[in-house]
């Protein structure tokens, strides 16, 4: 009967970008290389699979963090980034054949980066990021307000499972309308209506005009948005020789190494 093996795992100190908490991370297993490649058969479940790997993966964690509700509650998803990217680093080291679609000629070109070689954290320099709000006045919508967020993980998770059932609304706008924690219209006789809940706020993002719709992400990224890590590589396609610089998708990159490895 196979007992085990004794084998010395590496780690990896991964520092949230978003809450400053410190995480040490090991390699994947094969048992769970084969865990994640059965999420990519239910869509619907790869975040769940996902966090739940990461999670499983943490060797050491800070006091804040106790148990895996505290994980979700407790860390926004670009702070998932960055422990995604402290998985792939220890367990995978490069990237191998990412796949760019140059923009000027459009046509697929190979290439093979080191991931410590793309990598950039730009941490947020406040506290307790997930309890700020931004109130944001849409420039279209007159008398309506958007209070904008940065998601948690139990954010995401909630949502996903409520939109499960909702199958006229897209993964992507149920994404999109993550950074919304509720608007507020503020009608003729001064009073206020609330809509905070997630089918409320999806309805009403989607029927904003689109000036709005970019009024509220510039508002995101410029107070929020722009604090997290960055994969980005200089390239230049092998048919036309155009250079550009590129966002490596890491969620994307993460997959594809554990299908092919």
């Amino acid at each position: 009967m196979f007992k085990g093996f004794n084998v010395p795992m590496a780690e990896y100190e991964v520092i949230t970008p978003h809450t400053g908490l410190s995480f040490h991370l090991r390699s994947l297993s094969v048992r769970e290389e084969e865990r994640l490649k059965g999420s990519l058969i239910t869509p619907a479940k790869i975040t769940e699979h996902l966090n739940r790997c990461i999670f499983d993966a943490i060797t050491k964690r800070p006091k804040e963090i106790k148990d895996y509700n505290d994980y979700l509650m407790k860390l926004s998803i670009k702070d998932r980034d960055s422990l995604l990217y402290g998985l792939y680093h220890i367990t995978y080291e490069e990237v191998r054949n990412y796949d760019i679609r140059c923009t000027e000629c459009t046509k697929m070109y190979p290439v093979t980066v080191q991931a410590s070689n793309t990598f950039n954290i730009i941490p947020y320099p406040g506290d307790d990021i997930l309890s700020k709000r931004i109130t944001v006045e849409l420039p279209r919508t007159e008398g309506v307000s958007a209070i904008v967020k940065q998601p948690s993980l139990m954010d995401e998770l909630t949502s996903s499972k409520t939109l499960s059932s909702a199958p006229d609304v897209s993964l992507e706008l149920g994404t999109e309308t993550l950074i919304i924690d509720r608007f507020i219209q503020v009608r003729e006789d001064g009073t206020e209506e609330v809509y905070d809940e997630r089918g409320d706020i999806i309805d009403a993002y989607k029927s904003l005009p689109a000036k709005d719709k970019r009024t509220i992400y510039e508002a995101y990224t410029e107070n929020l948005g722009k604090y997290g890590i960055e994969l980005k590589m200089k390239s230049y396609c092998t048919h036309c020789g155009f250079e550009e610089i590129v966002d490596i998708d890491l969620i994307d990159q993460f997959f594809r190494m554990v299908y092919v490895s």
